[in-house]
């Protein structure tokens, strides 16, 4: 069987050739191939520590869990998708109103696990009918709605927890993460977060030593005296130890919480296939199934014992793009260096110490990233928002994901937030579509334009824009 585990030296094993690239099944040199691994995994730090931290969930696991699942996706598919897997932040909302809810850890994980079940059974569909089901389901005017209300729902997020704890390293923080963001280029611009991160920890401990405690919220959101990085978890931490594990806890209200995300994941996993395949030159159409699959089993892995969950990353991208390399060989290289990273409960110690202001101000920039990657979707795809068959369940489900409405059904049941938004937009849009007339309803790509040409093969009322390319 083969498990895309061998792999032929490329060229002198040091540098791509002029104009080639390092396909999947070749490598460079060995040496080589550790370093860009770890590249990989440092691409990864940012969102992927960020996500437990915010998700009150252990980061250590979370680290040894994305190299588990980047073994299992890279043997699902054969070696044929070079990708690295780590800590989605589209959980990251639906933990928040699960834990505002009153569950704990096991209740976000349980919730999680059965988005991935739920993943894993939507990539075996998309195996045995095709990318169409996909498409018949959820068009792009549904999947950016959906991306941007669970976005936008975090906002309260920041502004009641995160920001408060210290307003001005927040401010402080933003305009660093913004300006790494926009100013720097190649690798650095995609570890943008990590380095604001960095920037973070050290004003704080330059402000403790400075100017002493702050009188502000902490954690808990009590105010009082505090200092504003305490590292006093770090030294008590071992330098080599497991990760805490935990089993899930299943609850309908957090699963029903949950779910939506599964649009989420969709969407970033056909990218991420069609990304890949543009850039090496092989079609992998036929590894978009399997890829859902994969990281529907690989987060369920992971929520088992207690981690997040998760999902292809696009600063994995980058890196191959910049680097030429799309070697499979440096992504087992990057899965061992995150189980050795997971080892070190010291190092997760510093993860979990990151003050609350600098999350504020990370925050600030991501949240809004993850709700504007649906307009983008939009804009991908050409959605028409003139046409009120897309506009209004778009913008009644987005209200409602944004704003939190809730809807009591019993004094024990109720939907609200992201699990209600995105039962109007999904409802009201096929609901919509049914008694429409039939100008209104003209034939959309699938997901978004990264991915439309999945569509093309089974021909149908295409009108030409399967032939679109991703600009990515």
């Amino acid at each position: 069987m083969n498990l895309g585990v061998r792999w032929t030296l490329h060229g002198d094993g040091r540098t791509p050739a002029p104009g080639a690239v390092v396909r999947p099944d070749e490598r460079l040199s060995w040496p080589r191939t550790a370093g860009l691994g770890a590249q990989h995994v440092v691409a990864m730090f940012g969102a992927s520590f960020v996500a437990p931290v915010l998700m009150g969930l252990d980061p250590n696991l979370a680290i040894m869990m994305s190299g588990v699942a980047t073994v299992v996706f890279l043997l699902a598919t054969r070696g044929r998708v070079p990708s690295y897997l780590g800590c989605s932040l589209s959980f990251v909302g639906v933990a928040a109103v699960i834990r505002a809810q009153g569950g704990s850890s096991a209740t976000v994980t349980g919730a999680v696990f059965v988005v991935g079940a739920a993943l894993f059974l939507v990539g075996l569909a998309v195996q045995r009918f095709g990318a169409r089901i996909i498409h018949a389901a959820m068009p792009p005017v549904v999947t950016g709605a959906v991306v941007m209300l669970i976005g936008f729902n975090l906002a309260p997020v920041t502004a009641a927890t995160y920001w408060p704890q210290d307003q001005w390293t927040a401010l402080f923080v933003m305009l660093f993460t913004g300006l790494a963001v926009v100013c720097l280029r190649g690798f650095w611009s995609r570890i943008a977060i990590f380095l604001g991160l960095v920037f973070g920890y050290a004003l704080s401990w330059a402000l403790d030593r400075i100017l002493g405690r702050i009188h502000s919220a902490d954690a808990s959101g009590k105010v009082t005296d505090h200092w504003r990085l305490d590292l006093s978890g770090v030294g008590q931490a071992d330098w080599i130890g497991l990760p805490t594990l935990h089993s899930p806890s299943f609850e309908w209200s957090a699963i029903l919480v949950a779910l939506p995300v599964v649009i989420a994941l969709i969407a970033e996993n056909a990218g991420h296939v069609k990304a890949v395949g543009e850039m090496t030159g092989d079609d992998l159409d036929d590894r978009l199934g399997t890829a859902i699959s994969a990281d529907g089993v690989g987060s369920m892995l992971s929520t088992a014992v207690g981690g997040p969950p998760n999902t292809t990353y696009s600063e994995n991208i980058g890196v191959m793009a910049a680097t030429r390399v799309y070697s499979t060989a440096a992504y087992w290289a990057a899965a061992g260096f995150a189980l050795l990273f997971g080892l070190c409960p010291k190092f997760g110690a510093v993860v979990a110490a990151v003050p609350g202001g600098v999350l504020g101000g990370i925050t600030v920039i991501l949240y809004g990233m993850i709700g504007l990657l649906g307009a983008q979707i939009w804009i991908n795809a050409k959605v028409d928002l003139r046409n009120p068959l897309n506009l209004v369940p778009a913008a009644a489900g987005i209200i409602i994901g944004v704003g939190n409405v809730t809807m009591e059904f019993t004094d024990t049941f109720s939907l609200s937030g992201i699990a209600l938004g995105t039962l109007v937009v999904i409802t009201g849009y096929h609901a919509l579509r049914a008694f429409a007339p039939a100008h209104l309803k003209t034939q959309e790509p699938l997901l978004d334009e990264g991915t439309s040409s999945y569509d093309t093969a089974g021909g149908g009322e295409a009108g030409g824009e399967g032939d679109q390319r991703a600009k990515s």
